[in-house]
């Protein structure tokens, strides 16, 4: 059971207080009415100057707070739109990709034949020029994406997975059904690795589709940045093997940047869009029951149940589980059965099979592994 302390605020609301409180202040001194005048030199101007009327008086603005995104801990300005869940190739000939450094939360789980695919959670980012290249959708990516309360973001995808997608009648975009408007093919690479669309172009097809353009998300809790990890064990880099080796993908603690960098086969995972290493505060390991269901190798993959997790931050890791309550996202609980707090950021989250077991999926090197 995942438990928390009443008594003790988030980072997030902490972070709200910090901004709210002296906006709160400066209401009670000013009255709302006073004209805001040019910052003074010296307090003896500061009591001159408060007794002065301005002969023509206008209510000065009031500041506004900053909202904190329910994803990253970070703060963002105004409201935020609903998320999208776009599915991101990720074979070889994909690579390197576009705004998959954006996501607030990416996902790396297998699809079939032991190639992986990504899901890019975005949110709290606007403006992101291009993102791809999109891929096909199975039951359990629709199911991954729909706990963020997103529009589902694909080209094409399984018999079961359109089987949902209808019957269900689901809010998705599909480039080969009725949103192909608003995606775009990059004649630059060799399809079917080539397919793009961007920010813009997805939420104004949403709109048009008619989907409800916010949603209340569910968040994680976020722990101060400054905050040390007192918990676990060293872990400044380990691995992570899928199922096929080109499908190896590898973490390395940046202690400046207080990020885990990505690699794929021993090599920096760069966002194509600005040629930066896609990075996470954040890195949860999840073990899932995985069964392959016809001789494609389609795979139905449990997402619900819980299991073994690992959860990299700071440059420790944390061994526990995951756990995931009807309606709600997938979340880390500690070995005391308390949801660890995330580091504000990005999070990202890979899902391995439960074969031969958890562990053999994961590689630190044996003096860090010992928890």
């Amino acid at each position: 059971m995942i438990t928390s302390n009443p008594h003790r605020l988030s980072f997030a609301s902490r972070l709200l207080l910090g901004v709210l409180l002296p906006a709160l202040a400066l209401s009670a001194c000013g009255g709302g009415n006073a004209a805001n005048p040019a910052p003074p030199e010296s307090s003896a101007a500061v009591t001159a100057m408060a007794s002065v009327t301005p002969l023509d008086p206008s209510p000065s603005p009031s500041p506004v707070a900053s909202a904190v995104s329910p994803l990253t801990g970070l703060p963002v300005q105004g409201e935020l739109p609903r998320p999208l869940a776009v599915m991101i190739n990720n074979a070889p000939a994909a690579r390197p990709q576009s705004g998959i450094s954006e996501a607030d939360v990416l996902y790396e789980v297998l699809a079939e034949g032991g190639i992986t695919r990504l899901i890019g959670i975005f949110q709290s980012h606007s403006g992101v020029v291009k993102i791809g290249p999109i891929r096909s959708i199975r039951p359990y990516l629709i199911d991954l994406g729909e706990s963020y309360k997103a529009v589902t973001v694909h080209a094409g995808g399984s018999p079961a997975a359109y089987a949902i997608l209808q019957h269900e009648h689901k809010e998705d975009m599909d480039e080969i059904g009725k949103a192909g408007h608003y995606f775009w093919w990059d004649a630059t690479r060799k399809a079917p690795h080539n397919l793009y669309s961007n920010d813009a172009k997805l939420r104004e097809g949403a709109d048009k589709l008619g989907y409800a353009q916010t949603a209340a998300v569910p968040g994680y809790s976020f722990t101060d940045p400054d905050y040390f990890l007192a918990e676990g064990a060293p872990a400044p880099k380990f691995s992570v093997q899928f199922l096929l080796k080109s499908y190896t993908v590898g973490y390395e603690y940046n202690e400046q940047t207080r990020n885990y960098e990505r690699q794929v086969n021993g090599q920096p995972h760069l966002d194509l869009n600005d040629g930066q290493p896609v990075a996470a505060a954040n890195v949860m390991v999840m073990g899932a029951d995985h069964k392959v269901l016809d001789d494609v190798g389609r795979l139905q993959i449990d997402v619900e149940l819980g299991g073994e997790a690992m959860l990299f931050q700071r440059g420790q890791v944390l061994k526990g589980r995951w756990s995931r309550e009807p309606g709600d996202i997938i979340r880390f609980v500690k070995q005391d059965g308390k949801e660890a707090e995330m580091y504000p950021g990005v999070t990202h989250i890979l899902i391995v099979p439960n074969t031969p077991s958890f562990a053999s999926h994961v590689e630190m090197t044996a003096d860090l592994a010992t928890n």
